[in-house]
């Protein structure tokens, strides 16, 4: 989906979703109020403005794991259609480092086939540990956000730390708040966390968790997701 066509009203659906499910009708109304309206093309402060407000009245109205359950749901996703192999890889054999070498390769032959990037910045990256496959710590995959795409050569090559977080998330409310100097609860990261949770969740066919190490939102250099895996 375009973020310049309906992002906003796309991401506002997914979230009043989420809380009607687990929190009810009238903690998704709390939540969702004043965002009447908002759309890709609304005024940027005020769709920050009404965000930060929003993810506070989350904060404040549902418990940590209603919240990851939420904001999870919001999240793009990767495409299911790559993930069968993977997933049919793994219903077969159990093998669980097998999967995520499947997944390594996969998430390498996007950097150099899609991005077309050189051998020697793919192989800092992958020194790195960013991309969809993460590092795997036995059951836990810690799972390190690679740049936006489109700014991945400028993140590499700015000097100015603020600058940088700037250009990292891929989420453009995030690289909004940060450019606004705005602050933004890191509940709000959970959205990113649920990418992973869903990558996960399709290959193995059983719910995974997923915590928050490090994020943008809060000073570090990049985002950082735990997902332990059953």
């Amino acid at each position: 989906m375009s973020e310049r066509v309906d992002f906003e009203r796309a991401w506002q659906a997914k979230l009043a979703d989420g809380l009607r499910e687990v929190a009810g009708e009238e903690i998704r109304e709390q939540v969702m109020a004043g965002g009447e309206g908002l759309s890709a093309l609304s005024d940027r402060q005020k769709v920050i403005t009404w965000s930060r407000g929003a993810i506070a009245r989350l904060d404040a109205l549902v418990d940590l794991e209603g919240r990851k359950e939420i904001m999870t749901g919001c999240a793009c996703q990767y495409p299911r259609s790559q993930l069968q192999e993977i997933k049919r890889t793994f219903a077969d054999t159990q093998d669980l480092d097998r999967a995520h070498g499947m997944l390594q390769a996969q998430s390498e032959a996007f950097l150099k086939d899609t991005l077309h990037l050189s051998d020697e910045l793919v192989q800092e990256i992958v020194a790195r540990g960013w991309g969809a496959a993460g590092v795997q710590e036995g059951n836990t995959i810690i799972a390190t956000k690679i740049p936006k795409s489109g700014s991945l050569v400028a993140y590499m090559n700015e000097t100015d730390l603020d600058r940088k977080r700037q250009l990292y998330c891929h989420c453009p409310r995030v690289r909004d708040a940060l450019k606004m100097q705005v602050s933004l609860s890191t509940t709000y990261c959970y959205c990113g966390a649920g990418f992973y949770k869903g990558i996960w969740e399709e290959i193995l066919g059983e719910p995974v968790e997923v915590e928050l190490l490090q994020s943008v939102l809060k000073g570090d250099d990049g985002c950082q997701i735990a997902i332990d895996l059953p």
